[in-house]
This record gives structure tokens, sequence and C-alpha cells, in this order.
């Protein structure tokens, strides 16, 4: 069983950008879970208890984040912040084996990659979690970042865990929709 400390979710409507006002809101949902890291200060050749810590929390916390759309989720991206008594392959437990499933279900399935940052960092840093589309890697208007942040987060024996949803991608986009060849 993980031991939460505490869940924080955000919701960001973006109504315009310099020079564009978006016909609707692009709104944007961010579900952080701090957790207790049961490898800080020690290593373990079996992380399993974080690839299912992090299947728990998806669980837990995606669809409370779809819910907070006001369209279909089209983008997504995950993270975590690991505390400074814990190393790097332990973020990455928690979100690459076993969290993209739930993440999927909730966004209603998709065909890209979950773009992900995970960091070793001291309470109150921010992490940059990449967006994008969730069916189609090369969608340039999707291709973002949302940087969160949680003061007093990740005590030095905890990791954040951090999912990001959004119903639309950045406002006028100008960057072209393929790679120029």
């Amino acid at each position: 069983m993980t031991e939460i400390r505490k869940i924080v979710t955000l919701r960001e409507a973006i109504f315009a950008e310099p020079g564009f006002r978006a016909p609707q809101p692009v709104i944007r949902a961010v579900g952080m879970a701090v957790i207790r890291n049961p490898f800080a200060g020690r290593w373990a050749e079996d992380l399993r208890p974080l690839f299912e810590a992090g299947a728990e929390l998806g669980e837990r916390l995606m669809p409370e984040l779809a819910r907070m759309l006001e369209r279909a989720p089209v983008s997504y991206g995950k993270g975590a912040l690991v505390g400074v008594a814990g190393e790097m392959e332990h973020g990455g437990a928690c979100v690459h084996p076993m969290l993209g499933k739930p993440m999927r279900a909730a966004v209603g399935g998709s065909k890209a990659v979950i773009s992900s940052n995970v960091k070793v960092a001291a309470a109150g840093a921010s992490l940059d979690v990449p967006l994008g589309h969730k069916d189609e890697p090369w969608s340039f208007e999707h291709f973002d970042t949302i940087t969160v942040s949680l003061e007093g987060a990740p005590r030095p024996d905890e990791i954040v865990v951090v999912m990001a949803i959004a119903d639309g991608g950045r406002l006028n986009n100008r960057c072209g929709t393929e790679p120029i060849r």
C-alpha cells in the first residue's frame, strides 16, 4: 500500500497568449501525489512497489483530472520529483512501468508514448512536465510543457508523482505541423 502524504490537483484555463485570444480556453489539469519513498537512503534491485504505486496513483487521480477538462483530453505527460535521499531510478519506477495504463484509460485510449521528466531535487523544486498529443506524436501544436512545484515537497524520503492532461494544444501555433525535411 502506497503511503500518501498529500494529493494536490490544479486546473489551469488558458484564454489568451500575446496577440491571440482563444475561441475557447485550453484547460490543463495536473495531479500531484506526495508519497513516501520506501527505498530512500538504500539501494534495492527490485523496485516493483514503486511500479505498483504509479499504477495505484494513476487509477486514483486520472479520472478526476479528466473530469476537470471541458472537452475530451488530447494531450498528456507525466513526471516525478525524487527527494534527495532517493535516486532518479525511483522516480522512473513510479512513472514508467505501470502508470501509463491508467493514464491511457482516462484519456480514452492512445497511441503515442507518454512524455516524461524525472529528477532528484530538494523540496520546492520545479519540474517541467512535457505534454504531447495522445495519438499523434508529431503534432507540433501539442508539444507543450507545464511547470509544477509544491512548497515543502519532496522531503528527502519522498517522491512527488505528477500526471498532466490537456484538452487542447498551444494557442496560436506557428511552428508548423510537421518536421521540415
